[in-house]
């Protein structure tokens, strides 16, 4: 036990690496279903043990974090149907693998901000790094600012709404899902593509390989104002439609045997 006042002593594991403090703070004051809790001297395991307390173990189905301090990783892995708002930006990392939630961030995000995500949705107030929605699934991910290279590469589903511009290679060899950009794209807009739709207001500095210009349909229409409603972002602009060519999917050419070993 450490005495009070005494500082505890770092543990490190087998690969030296320092352990962090593993227990939960308890320090969220809870009050009518709904929870709130100051992380400003909290490490990012104690933040994120305190939600997965308060979400799991408590049943809360409301939590604000106040002063994230643009800490990593946090609001990792969160499996429920629950709503968190984090009262400040956020690192790298941010909501990652997160499946069932609703996260309004009121700040900026970092790299790789809800990576993986299955279902859901996320609002960032502010602009997000490189990388935003990579390998995302499902749900929703809204950018109310600019969002960095690479967003929403190798996308596989979900949708993910910029306000703002978008940097390069956005899209690179996204699989499925949609991209809704309001702002400007940078070069390489949906390079290696193999699906999915991307969708431009501004201008595009240059689509990346097997990335054309798509046919609009009633569908595109409908899609672009539902998305507009539920979030209130008032009339959306006119926007240009982005797809596969199709002149990447070259299997047809080989053999079956070949065609085994490479699917």
């Amino acid at each position: 036990m450490t005495a009070p006042g005494q500082a505890r002593e770092a543990r490190f594991d087998a690969r030296g690496l320092v352990e962090l403090d593993e227990r939960v703070p308890n320090v969220a004051e809870i009050e009518g279903g709904r929870a709130r809790f100051d992380a400003r001297d909290l490490t990012t395991r104690q933040i994120n043990l305190e939600l997965r307390r308060l979400i799991y173990g408590e049943g809360i189905a409301d939590v604000v974090v106040a002063n994230p301090g643009a800490r990593h990783s946090l609001g990792v892995g969160i499996l429920a149907r629950c709503r968190i708002a984090f009262e400040g930006s956020l690192g790298y990392f941010a909501c990652g693998m997160i499946d069932g939630p609703e996260v309004t961030i009121f700040g900026r995000v970092g790299w790789s901000a809800c990576e993986n995500m299955m279902s859901g949705t996320v609002l960032i107030e502010g602009n997000a790094g490189s990388l935003t929605g990579a390998a995302i699934r499902g749900g929703d991910l809204v950018v109310k600012g600019s969002v960095g290279a690479r967003t929403g590469i190798d996308q596989k589903g979900g949708t993910i709404l910029t306000l703002g511009n978008a940097g390069s290679m956005t899209g690179f060899m996204m699989q499925r899902g949609r991209q809704i950009i309001c702002g400007d794209a940078g070069p390489g807009l949906g390079d290696s593509m193999y699906d999915g739709v991307i969708y431009v207001a501004g201008k595009v500095k240059s689509l990346g390989i097997d990335c054309v210009p798509g046919e609009w349909t009633d569908a595109d229409s409908e899609l672009i104002e539902r998305k507009f409603s539920i979030y209130e972002l008032g009339t959306p602009p006119r926007f240009e439609k982005f797809v596969c060519g199709k002149k990447l999917y070259n299997y047809d050419s080989l053999e079956p045997s070949e065609r085994r070993i490479v699917l």
